[in-house]
């Protein structure tokens, strides 16, 4: 099947790379002439496990290719808008213009009996308006949101958890004969998904354009949620990791998403809440997701008491201090560092006048670009010399292996402050450290 990826970033390269593996002809379009080029040399442009294998693999089967040119996606039978929606400056709502933009482009090319697959995480409503402008075309949409794990993203495209068509429908909520046609052209391209039992999920536009934000806004709560019981326990001398692995033995709460420590970050959770909470405001049901305030306020205030507990073990000032921070990608086995805890953490600490040393395995680069006046090391130990204390930001697994001896013939006061609950409190402290970490004693 002859297939276009609009928009090349995150989502859409590895989209187009994961369908060209699975046997169609696909052609990535993206009005970035830079990242065209590097994709079409078969380097991705951003940081993510199994990437640059992929592309190597379908790069010689000549089925992927890579344009500036809106028309090369003319002759395809479906159309997969992967384009980014970030937070509007100095608001919550969701900016739709680079949708717009990539819709209001592709339009002149799309054929009678095409389907355009929306898989951006848009405000519900943007379907429907965006079917309306469809309609003279003979095309269809249908909208097809993403659930990318950035560092699976691979694996979750090739292998998803969970499949989702939102189609046209009547009056009666019945898919409309355009709408089985989209059906049965998505069930093609994603064939190979379908036969290893993936669920599929067939319902209308509104449904659809929910799924995403509703999942996000979901683990978001339950993330804030072991992180304000990290704050109760901070204050009654409680565990906050153990109170985790009790509760999560109730199959109806479970133990992932309740690893208290510094929070969430990155693309997709923040801007998503915040949108959602704007859209319900729009929609006049703004009370319905009031608690997504709180649960972005418990977020954030993370990142405060990370800074404090530093502060607490340097002796009540962070002046003048020599601090490690070990991560600046908002997660291991990525080098994004939008909305990063850790990058947020080290960049308030420098602020307030300690001198702070940035490493990270993937994202120095990219947290460079953000905050040049931060220091940066290639390696822990090297960012941890001379340290007065070292947090760990980012579980990456070289980090949460580190030698403690190895560590502590660097530094120059044995201080650790774990911001990601993932190291042996007790082997540190054996080690000579002073352990302290969010919601632990």
């Amino acid at each position: 099947m002859r297939i276009s990826v609009i928009g090349c970033g995150y989502l859409g390269a590895v989209h187009a790379a994961s369908m060209a593996s699975l046997g169609h002809d696909v052609v990535g379009i993206d009005v970035d002439a830079d990242k065209v080029a590097r994709l079409a040399a078969g380097t991705a442009p951003f940081y993510e496990p199994g990437l640059p294998e992929l592309l190597a693999e379908v790069g010689s089967t000549g089925r992927l290719r890579f344009s500036t040119d809106m028309a090369d996606a003319a002759g395809a039978q479906v159309h997969f808008l992967c384009v980014g929606t970030p937070q509007k400056h100095g608001e919550f709502r969701a900016d739709l213009s680079y949708v717009d933009a990539a819709f209001t482009a592709l339009l002149p090319h799309v054929a009678p009996g095409d389907v355009v697959a929306g898989k951006s995480t848009v405000p519900v409503g943007t379907a429907e308006a965006l079917a309306s402008r469809l309609t003279p075309t003979g095309a269809a949409l249908v909208w097809n949101p993403e659930f990318l794990r950035e560092g699976f993203a691979v694996k979750d495209t090739l292998h998803p958890d969970r499949l989702v068509y939102g189609l046209p429908t009547d009056d009666e909520g019945n898919p409309t004969p355009a709408g089985e046609a989209a059906h049965a052209l998505l069930d093609a391209v994603y064939a190979t998904p379908l036969a290893e039992g993936t669920p599929l999920v067939t319902t209308d536009y509104a449904t659809a354009q929910l799924v995403k934000v509703a999942a996000n806004s979901f683990l978001a709560t339950k993330i804030s949620f072991i992180n304000a019981m990290a704050e109760l326990c901070e204050a009654t001398g409680a565990d906050v990791t153990s109170l985790a692995d009790a509760i999560g033995y109730d199959a109806r709460i479970g133990r992932r998403f309740l690893n208290a420590g510094l929070g969430f970050g990155g693309g997709c959770l923040p801007k998503d809440i915040r949108a959602f909470m704007a859209r319900a405001g729009e929609l006049g049901v703004d009370q319905a997701l009031s608690f997504l305030r709180e649960v972005d306020s418990i977020n954030m205030r993370r990142r405060v008491r990370m800074v404090d507990l530093a502060r607490e073990v340097c002796a009540g000032s962070i002046v003048g201090r020599r601090v490690a921070v070990l991560g600046a990608a908002f997660k291991p086995d990525s080098d994004d560092v939008r909305d990063s805890p850790a990058l947020s953490v080290a960049a308030q600490m420098q602020l307030q006048g300690a001198h702070v040393t940035v490493t990270d395995p993937q994202a120095v680069e990219n947290a460079r670009a953000k905050w040049p006046d931060l220091k940066y090391a290639a390696t822990a130990l090297e960012a941890a010399q001379d340290a007065d204390v070292v947090l760990l930001a980012t579980e990456w697994a070289e980090y949460r292996e580190l030698d403690p001896a190895e560590l502590g013939a660097v530094v120059a006061r044995r201080t650790i402050v774990d911001g990601r609950n993932v190291l042996d409190p007790r082997a540190w402290r054996a080690a000579g450290f002073t352990y302290r970490a969010l919601g632990r004693p």
